[in-house]
């Protein structure tokens, strides 16, 4: 795992300036959000995660394989709606990330999330599920793990995103969760290529302001 990070490390010395200047943007705008935030609307936090080679449908039943391709990225949401009768909220949610493995690429993405916060035993242990389903994600290359039979691909996808976080009742802004991370072209609406777009499933911790 050090190994791991450490190649990372060198490999994001190569970022794009464009990518360069993404992250310190993002970067500023977290570390301004004590002062923008109220009543935990926002939230700041990194994952990391391996690729596997399957949609999340299929990696939910245990049909999928990973391979050495990884991710390492921060993320930051905004609540922006609240239900009053029921426990669901709607937020904005943002990523930037790098890749490493099977190449070394950069990503960000951005996406409407739901938050059901309506399980039980919250009193013990308080689980969250998010979801988002359409969004948008652009990669500074073309993935060869996205490659088509024509060795064709595209930057920009669909960034589907489901997570289950979970966090102490005596500590509700220190939250951990896991993240499937999924780029798609909505079944071939976005392009034809005949490639299943990333996916990896990743660890991750966020806290609320």
């Amino acid at each position: 795992m050090l190994a791991l990070l450490s190649t990372h490390g060198r490999r994001c010395q190569k970022l794009q300036p464009l990518t360069r200047s993404l992250g310190w943007a993002l970067c500023a705008g977290l570390l301004a959000l004590p002062a923008w935030a109220s009543d935990s609307d926002w939230t700041m936090g990194v994952y990391a995660g391996q690729y596997h080679n399957q949609e999340p449908a299929s990696f939910l039943v245990g049909r999928s394989e990973f391979k050495n391709h990884y991710i390492l990225a921060v993320t930051a949401s905004k609540r922006l709606w609240r239900a009053q009768n029921w426990p669901l909220e709607l937020e904005l949610d943002a990523m930037l990330g790098q890749q490493w493995g099977q190449a070394t690429l950069s990503e960000v993405a951005v996406a409407p999330v739901l938050r059901w916060s309506g399980l039980p035993g919250r009193d013990t242990l308080a689980v969250d599920v998010r979801a988002g389903p359409l969004g948008i994600s652009y990669t500074n290359i073309i993935s060869p793990l996205e490659r088509g039979v024509n060795d064709q691909g595209s930057r920009t996808l669909n960034f589907l995103m489901l997570e289950l976080t979970a966090s102490a009742p005596k500590n509700p802004k220190s939250e951990w969760f896991a993240r499937l991370h999924h780029r798609c072209t909505i079944y071939d609406l976005m392009n034809n290529y005949g490639a299943n777009g990333e996916d990896f499933f990743a660890l991750g911790w966020r806290k609320r302001f």
